[in-house]
């Protein structure tokens, strides 16, 4: 133990020895780490560099200045070499700054290797591990290369973070100012005026047990035994998203509703052929060829984007919650509907054996596997590969199941990403 490590360790375990204890038990020896040389040096941790080689303080400066208005109130996400932290504290008007670390083996090298005792000691600095925490603080810094390198414990955090980022440029997909937007939902208006709204449908299962049916991998599974479920007296209600109503109706099993929001989403994967028995739930936008051909019931729904405003205020519509994903306004819908539990099927959130869906080749419906370069954690404490955007969905459920403690929440399966606030059913998931 370094006489830097022994410094830095005694103000931790003074001020929180929790972490003190997690910090000692961490194994940076395992850490592919090398010195890098430019005008100046820093740490490169797997190939990542946590700072500038040339410059850091220019550039914790240039990091500082990003925050638009002053805050007496800070929350920094990893450690990197400290000097952003030394920074921020610079600012007498810094009241508190909420030091958050995101990979602990990373963190327990630089105890090691520089001095910290400077910052870990000023009073205004609180310093917990991300995963401590169930959610993110805002204002925010997130020091990007801790961001790739994030390790299990401090991955949920890790998401939010990156979601929260990337929320800006996700966001303009939904521009209403955007002439192919507008066009979009023009060439369906007169079918929005016409069809039925979704909150005629709310409240209308008062606790029952609701089925949503997303077309994740783990899907397959579960497909005869949906199939066994809904030829049962008590019947749960089926609710699935668009592209797993193809693969369900093959298998015999007839969704009772079906949420699209996509205008990408075409009769290739709602063909109107045998669609009587099932309800179309819809936004704005969706193609409206697809729309005239579904023989089923349709009802309209909003989401809360200014992308809508202009159609709300004379077509009145009820509103389901949207998160980037159809899987949110499906969630939602069992629960204004008046779930009293929701089981989840197929709701992966990555590629459990290699697979990207239930019934549609690699690639079919986005991305292939070969693309994936990101991973969450599996309902087994294990890496399962994974999309970006993947991420944000599943952070944006995870936010959902907690704001409805009244509803009870299930996944079916251990192979795709653990979804916070959704216990395993044992019925679907034996140990």
């Amino acid at each position: 133990m370094s006489e830097i490590f022994q410094r830095n360790i005694a103000v931790v375990q003074q001020r929180w020895p929790a972490v003190a204890e997690r910090l000692l038990a961490e194994n940076s020896d395992a850490l592919d780490a090398q010195l890098m040389q430019g005008q100046g040096s820093t740490l490169s941790i797997a190939g990542i560099q946590l700072t500038s080689r040339h410059d850091r303080v220019k550039e914790a400066q240039l990091q500082a200045a990003s925050l638009p208005n002053h805050s007496p109130v800070v929350y920094l996400y990893g450690t990197g070499l400290g000097d952003l932290q030394r920074v921020l504290l610079a600012d007498p008007g810094l009241h508190r700054l909420s030091v958050n670390v995101l990979n602990g083996a990373v963190f327990a090298l630089v105890l090691q290797l520089l001095e910290q005792e400077d910052w870990l000691s000023d009073p205004r600095v609180e310093l917990a591990y991300a995963g401590e925490h169930g959610e993110i603080s805002l204002p925010f810094f997130a020091l990007p290369a801790e961001l790739v390198l994030a390790d299990d414990f401090n991955a949920k955090i890790r998401d939010r973070l990156v979601s929260e980022i990337h929320l800006t440029y996700t966001n303009r997909d939904f521009d209403a100012q955007d002439p192919e937007n507008q066009r979009q939902l023009d060439q369906g208006l007169e079918l929005l005026a016409r069809d039925s709204d979704v909150a005629t449908l709310f409240g209308t299962q008062p606790d029952r047990d609701v089925y949503v049916i997303a077309t994740g991998p783990s899907l397959q599974q579960h497909l005869p035994a949906l199939l066994a479920a809904q030829a049962t007296t008590q019947r749960p209600l089926l609710i699935c998203v668009d592209t797993a109503y193809l693969p369900l109706r093959k298998q015999g099993i007839v969704a009772d509703i079906v949420v699209s929001i996509d205008h990408r989403i075409s009769t290739l994967h709602l063909p109107g052929d045998g669609s009587s028995q099932t309800k179309l739930v819809y936004f704005p936008r969706l193609d409206a060829a697809l729309l005239r051909q579904w023989q089923g019931a349709r009802f309209v729904a909003y989401s809360q984007s200014p992308l809508y405003d202009s159609v709300r205020q004379t077509i009145v519509r009820g509103e389901l919650h949207a998160g980037g994903s159809v899987i949110h306004p499906a969630v939602d819908l069992a629960v204004k509907m008046g779930a009293s539990r929701v089981v989840l099927f197929g709701a992966d959130f990555a590629f459990p054996g290699n697979k990207t869906h239930t019934g549609w080749q690699d690639g079919a419906l986005g991305p292939a596997l070969g693309h994936a370069r990101h991973w969450v954690a599996d309902g087994r404490g294990q890496r399962v590969s994974t999309q970006l955007n993947f991420r944000s969905y599943l952070t944006e459920l995870e936010r959902y199941i907690a704001r409805h403690p009244h509803v009870c929440f299930f996944n079916t399966s251990r192979d795709g990403a653990r979804i916070a606030g959704a216990e395993y059913d044992q019925t679907w998931t034996p140990e």
